[in-house]
């Protein structure tokens, strides 16, 4: 396990060096002068001088690299022009919302999700097959932003049961940090609830052909066990991958959900400095995210060889 687990990291390392250079060629991508964009209208030649030298933009660009990935090497991440603070420190305030929401929205949309596949899969041709896949189709076709405007005026607005928008930190009131962050959470969560459905439904169906099940249900052993023990740990598998594929779906879809919310994460850290030109903002943010995607890849990877040795053994 170990040895596999060694190959895996070694294979993220190359996604991590190509999402480092995409960050360091925000500079360059961006059309006319980076330090006056960054600057604005109003700035003195002498001011865009200082920023181009604070910057580091007056040197080769093989220069700005190597400097770029000799501050990565000992984690510093630049300095925030508008908040006057380092990147990293900026960003690892916010990070704990951001975060908890990606995390709790993937628990709500796996455990919806999977009992309603698994329902579906049981009553496969039934009214109650039908009902779930038709809930999983709308919550999988709705747009987040849409949705979590309108459960914000029906929940929160008309109904008062929950707030509209704000955070309490886990670690000062875990009530009330739930309470703000079950709306947000489950908004984001619809749209991946519908996938995972869906795809518990396809590898339970295939599950239950096998002949092992057959052979569990012709030796009188009850229902819930031959679901429960034989079929749903194996039809586990894809949907592991799949949870793989979402945490970086719902990761990214957390951006929005946070400006739709006011809730004081990343995203709305990393909006808010492409609406006032913030690079090193924007680079430190798109870098940490996806090394975030690439270590929960990652997980999920050791997950799933440990779920089924073949993986692990080179024999899947």
């Amino acid at each position: 396990m170990l040895r596999y687990a060694a190959g895996r990291l070694v294979s993220a390392l190359p996604v991590l060096l190509l999402v480092s250079l995409m960050s360091f060629a925000i500079v360059w991508i961006v059309p006319g002068d980076v330090a006056s964009e960054m600057a604005g209208p109003t700035a003195t030649a002498e001011e865009l001088a200082q920023l181009r030298d604070r910057l580091g933009l007056n040197k080769p660009w093989p220069d700005q690299l190597l400097g770029w990935y000799s501050a990565l090497a000992v984690g510093d991440l630049g300095q925030s022009i508008l908040l006057r603070q380092g990147v990293g420190a900026a960003i690892l305030e916010r990070l704990p919302v951001t975060l908890s929401l990606t995390f709790l929205a993937l628990a709500i949309a796996l455990v919806l999700g999977t009992a309603l596949g698994v329902l579906a899969a049981v009553r496969a041709g039934q009214g109650a097959d039908r009902l779930a896949m038709g809930a999983a189709l709308i919550g999988f076709s709705l747009p987040d932003f849409w949705l979590g405007l309108v459960l914000m005026y029906v929940l929160a607005v008309q109904l008062a049961w929950l707030p509209t928008g704000g955070f309490v930190p886990f670690s000062q009131d875990p009530l009330g940090w739930l309470r703000f962050m079950v709306l947000p959470a489950g908004t984001l969560a619809l749209s991946q609830m519908g996938l995972f459905a869906r795809m518990t439904r396809a590898a339970m169906l295939e599950v239950l052909c096998q002949d092992y099940v057959r052979t569990a249900r012709a030796k009188g052993m009850p229902g819930w066990v031959v679901i429960g023990k034989h079929a749903f740990r194996n039809a586990l598998i894809p949907v592991v991958t799949v949870a793989g594929i979402a945490s970086g779906v719902l990761l990214g879809g957390a951006v929005v959900i946070e400006q739709v919310f006011s809730l004081p994460g990343v995203g709305r850290l990393i909006i808010g400095a492409i609406q006032r030109r913030d690079y090193p903002v924007i680079q430190g943010g798109l870098l940490l995210t996806a090394t975030i995607f690439v270590l929960v890849n990652l997980a999920v990877d050791l997950l799933y060889a440990w779920l089924d040795p073949r993986i692990r053994h080179g024999r899947g």
